[in-house]
């Protein structure tokens, strides 16, 4: 039952993918949705789950906030490292047949930003979606009413996994087939996770600091990278509104499905 639920996730995440590809001319408004689906999603889905998880302090801090802080510092880590490597490469000496050659490659223009951050973050996201799977078939092992509810919470942010994980690929000047590929795989993870969850089940601490760290990653990206790209160039109202209209989405789908 859990892997034929799955596939609802895997239509949602795809539906989620195509709506970010549609809208590229209106690629402001697609930022400022993606960091408040983001921002929602980490602060009001995450953290909660990750803290009662693994609320067990270590030194006076619960694991998930030491986890959440320590994936924060290393997402900025890995960015600021790749950056060097790339400018020690001569990629910052020509910037703009650098970004001739992103277009060329069915990427979008990146201000220097490293593809290989875009494509890091989206392979979070698809190990994201694999939990999310691993959950949902853990959801009814325990009992029908709770797996239908793990699963109205899993396809209803689905949507917002798909929708971030083809922006934040693209957004780092990657070629639209790689976008799509990591668009199908974050789309495929749910049922296979749905489909690993019948052999195991990971321990709730572990689950728990997972979370937490994927969440301090997930809000870098938001914080340091889609936001500020989002009003760069059009520092509209309409963009602050869709991030406000992501983070109420996230909020209505964790309402909704009961917390």
């Amino acid at each position: 039952m859990a892997v034929v639920v799955a596939l609802g996730a895997f239509l949602m995440t795809l539906f989620g993918g195509w709506v970010a590809g549609r809208v590229t001319d209106r690629r402001h408004l697609v930022l400022g949705l993606a960091g408040g689906l983001m921002l929602g999603v980490v602060g009001l889905d995450l953290l909660p789950e990750a803290l009662d998880a693994a609320g067990k302090k270590v030194f006076g801090v619960p694991e998930a906030l030491l986890l959440f802080v320590g994936g924060f510092l290393l997402a900025h880590v890995v960015e600021r490292l790749l950056a060097v490597r790339q400018a020690a490469h001569g990629a910052g000496a020509d910037r703009g047949a650098a970004q001739s050659a992103s277009m060329e490659g069915g990427g979008r223009e990146t201000g220097g930003r490293v593809p290989q951050v875009g494509l890091t973050a989206a392979a979070a996201m698809v190990l994201h979606s694999l939990m999310d799977g691993i959950a949902l078939g853990a959801a009814f092992q325990v009992s029908g009413g709770m797996g239908a509810t793990v699963a109205l919470a899993v396809i209803a942010h689905d949507f917002a996994d798909g929708f971030n994980t083809y922006t934040i690929t693209s957004l780092y000047g990657n070629a639209r087939r790689r976008a799509l590929t990591m668009l199908v795989a974050a789309a495929v993870a749910p049922v296979a996770g749905a489909g690993l969850a019948t052999l195991f089940t990971l321990p709730e601490e572990l689950l728990g600091c997972y979370l937490g760290f994927f969440g301090g990653a997930l809000l870098y990206l938001a914080a340091a990278e889609i936001l500020p790209e989002a009003h760069h160039e059009h520092p509209a109202r309409s963009t602050l509104l869709c991030t406000v209209a992501g983070v109420a989405f996230i909020w209505l789908v964790v309402g909704v499905s009961g917390g």
